[in-house]
């Protein structure tokens, strides 16, 4: 008993760290069980029923088994869950679509416009309704839809959707703001 509350008290490096040395399935259940319903969350937006955004998430997990050694621990584990489950996401995406993710990249040079990270509503994306909303978060393409989730949804800071990209602040901030006029647009034309 004493054992078990011992494993689901460690941190999620030091639980990292033995899954790791020991090759041990039993640690990783309590990080499962730690971050299977954020995972879910996650490939739930991606997917269209909630049967294949459970096949999502435990393709993401089996897939993490294999992958946890490549943690090196530059950011804290959940946010590079969050880059480990987008990126497995959107390449089931491309291959189940058979289109290419447009990646956008902005050079901080290019970029004119200043954008205020407090003030999220003066564009009216908490204004929306919520089923006309989901409608138009599905017209949207994938990548962009990740990063409003991940901004507005999962409330993650400008400096966390750095890590998660690996792009600078200026370049989340662009494709943070197409995102959202694409959101609008989209919504707008319903």
């Amino acid at each position: 008993m004493k054992l078990s509350f011992t494993k689901k008290s460690l941190t999620d490096e030091e639980l990292i760290g033995r899954i790791v040395r020991n090759n041990d399935a039993a640690l990783f259940e309590v990080l499962y069980d730690r971050y299977a319903n954020l995972v879910y969350n996650k490939c739930l937006g991606f997917s269209k029923s909630e049967d294949e955004a459970k096949d999502l998430t435990q393709d993401v997990f089996l897939k993490l088994f294999v992958k946890l050694s490549s943690f090196k621990g530059k950011s804290k584990f959940s946010t590079w869950l969050y880059a480990f489950t987008y990126n497995h996401c959107v390449n089931y995406v491309t291959r189940t679509t058979a289109k290419k993710i447009e990646k956008h990249a902005v050079e901080a040079d290019n970029i004119k416009e200043e954008f205020d990270d407090d003030d999220d509503d003066k564009d009216g994306l908490y204004q929306m309704k919520v089923d006309k909303l989901k409608i138009a978060l599905e017209r949207i393409p994938p990548d962009d839809k990740v990063i409003i989730l991940l901004k507005y949804q999962d409330q993650l800071t400008i400096k966390e959707l750095q890590d998660i990209f690996d792009i600078g602040e200026s370049a989340v901030k662009m494709r943070l703001k197409r995102a959202k006029d694409k959101l609008i647009n989209a919504y707008n034309h319903l």
